[in-house]
């Protein structure tokens, strides 16, 4: 069989690790080609912890260039290729939520050029020549603007990249599948009740807190459960930004608010065509359907 081909297009580093890690390693490890294009430097993060706290963006802000380093670790971990970032590290800064000063950075992805933004990802669609590219759905996953980009520019680019629009961005290349990556309610429902005794400071999540979609809208279900010690080690990696308990059953992020650690990753197909599917309905490939002459 061919080389398969995977992108992952993410706002800030650790975001590849949190919803998509346990499918990076996976298809790493079965020796598919895979590559993690993210868009910001996460310059606007919290840190948890004392020891790297003067990095914040009220201190010294240097924050962002840390996270180029944790980023790094974190796909070594997974067995992906180096960070790429969107027209390079450092082009478009981390906007921050929606109606804060970051927002208003003239610099901030939120405020770049669609249109020149578009055309920078269908280069590397281009020159990487994916046959499934990954993204968050319309709702940035949790709402957050640079996730909300990311998604529109990841579509606007997918589409571009298979027509002789942005003919200076190399040759055409279509394509085959586009996902969000999401999570199932069930599956977070159930790993939230598995939760046993918390480590001092972190908390439950309220009903609702945790970002979900309906059983029924997920098409896709990665089996991660042989490589969550990868996934593990790159959530450790990205240190002023997640905490793993002891135990790995679970993390939580600089709010305090514990996550289980799921066995399985989810996925929308949003573009191309549902390949075999088991008697649940759903997929278990994200290359599935995928014609074997294209790889």
């Amino acid at each position: 069989m061919s080389e398969r081909r995977l992108l992952l297009v993410h706002a800030h580093p650790d975001d590849e690790t949190l919803t998509t890690g346990g499918t990076i390693a996976r298809y790493a490890a079965e020796g598919a080609q895979v590559h993690v294009l993210t868009c910001t430097l996460g310059e606007e993060g919290e840190v948890i912890g004392d020891e790297w706290a003067q990095l914040r963006v009220d201190a010294s802000d240097q924050l962002g260039g840390f996270r180029i380093g944790e980023l790094a670790a974190a796909l070594s971990h997974l067995g992906a290729g180096a960070p790429r970032f969107l027209l390079g590290a450092g082009c478009f800064r981390d906007s921050g939520m929606a109606g804060t000063r970051a927002a208003a950075n003239s610099r901030a992805f939120v405020n770049a050029d669609r249109d020149s933004m578009t055309a920078a990802m269908v280069a590397v669609i281009r020159e990487l020549r994916p046959h499934v590219v990954v993204t968050y759905d319309a709702g940035g996953g949790y709402g957050h603007p640079d996730h909300i980009q990311a998604h529109t520019i990841t579509a606007a680019a997918v589409e571009a990249a298979g027509i002789s629009r942005y003919p200076d961005c190399g040759e055409p290349w279509e394509v085959a599948k586009l996902y969000w990556t999401v999570t199932e309610a069930s599956a977070l429902e159930s790993g939230i009740c598995r939760i046993g005794n918390l480590p001092d400071g972190w908390r439950l999540p309220e009903p609702g807190e945790l970002p979900s979609v309906p059983d029924t809208d997920v098409t896709t279900t990665i089996d991660v459960r042989g490589v969550l010690d990868a996934k593990r080690a790159a959530l450790a990696a990205h240190a002023t930004q997640v905490t793993v308990a002891t135990s790995g059953a679970e993390y939580m992020l600089s709010n305090r608010v514990v996550r289980p650690m799921l066995e399985e990753e989810h996925f929308v197909l949003a573009r191309g065509s549902l390949g075999e599917r088991d008697d649940t309905g759903r997929e278990r490939d994200l290359f599935a359907g995928v014609a074997e002459e294209r790889r």
